[in-house]
């Protein structure tokens, strides 16, 4: 009998002594999949700079984690030069380092492509691929003069297969993943690594949006899955640790499907 998502917790945290006293940056870090990374690189010992432009999210969720002295906030969006320059700047004022990146931020766009509004298609490009673009840059600087770092990207399954009505968010995820390899192949020289997480459904705030907005229909896509459910938020943040972990050492480039064998599952 499949398991519904609710039925147990599938996620158990590893411990990676390794990333103890890193300093990270995550975006979009506030709720959902940004969150759990948070609170993740916190159980690991790390330091973590949190971005996200919902300043009431953010600060309940700092309220929440109460880790004042390992923790700072930045509110703003991550396509502004200025706001990633004040998170690398409080890192390295803080804590004095930064080694971990997590482009997390994003948003969903599920629109019929007829219908898609110019406007629309821009804020998705601007959150999902000009944001990814502007933390990576901006932190890969500093991480090039310490000759060290690792960023990991939030790309999707809609970057690797194709849907209706997504042709918007499809193509940024699609572009997230191209530009991981563009830059690990571009900086491994100077011991920076980049990969990509690629969720399938995830039970977060946003999923739960759409579902109560018609787009999706979470019992359907729990079905078509091959594990029986949606992955949980712990899961993809499982999945960012081991990344930047030294247990990834020779990994770089690549994109990690964590999706309970959605895009391996060719048949319907």
């Amino acid at each position: 009998m499949k398991q519904t998502p609710t039925d147990q917790s599938h996620s158990s945290l590893v411990t990676y002594a390794d990333l103890a006293g890193q300093v990270a940056i995550v975006t979009g870090s506030a709720t959902g999949i940004g969150l759990a990374i948070t609170s993740a690189l916190l159980g690991q010992g790390c330091h973590v700079v949190m971005i996200d432009l919902d300043e009431t999210a953010l600060d309940r969720s700092l309220a929440k984690i109460n880790r004042p002295n390992d923790t700072c906030a930045i509110t703003g969006s991550v396509a502004d030069p200025d706001i990633i320059q004040k998170a690398c700047d409080a890192a390295i004022t803080r804590w004095g380092r930064l080694d971990i990146l997590v482009n997390n931020a994003g948003i969903f766009a599920n629109f019929s492509s007829l219908e898609l509004t110019l406007q629309d298609w821009q804020r998705t490009m601007d959150v999902n691929l000009t944001g990814t673009f502007v933390c990576t840059q901006t932190a890969a600087k500093h991480m090039v003069s310490s000759g060290k770092g690792t960023i990991i990207n939030l790309s999707s399954i809609y970057g690797t297969v194709a849907a209706p009505k997504r042709a918007a968010y499809a193509a940024t995820k699609a572009a997230v993943a191209m530009l991981t390899k563009v830059w690990a192949v571009e900086w491994a020289k100077e011991g920076i690594r980049v990969n990509a997480v690629a969720p399938g459904y995830v039970g977060t705030e946003g999923t739960l949006e759409l579902q109560n907005q018609g787009k999706i229909d979470i019992a359907a896509i729990a079905q078509r899955t091959p594990q029986g459910r949606i992955g949980e938020p712990e899961e993809i943040a499982n999945s960012v640790l081991f990344l930047a972990s030294s247990a990834a050492s020779h990994i770089t480039g690549q994109v990690l499907g964590v999706d309970g064998g959605w895009t391996a599952y060719g048949y319907l």
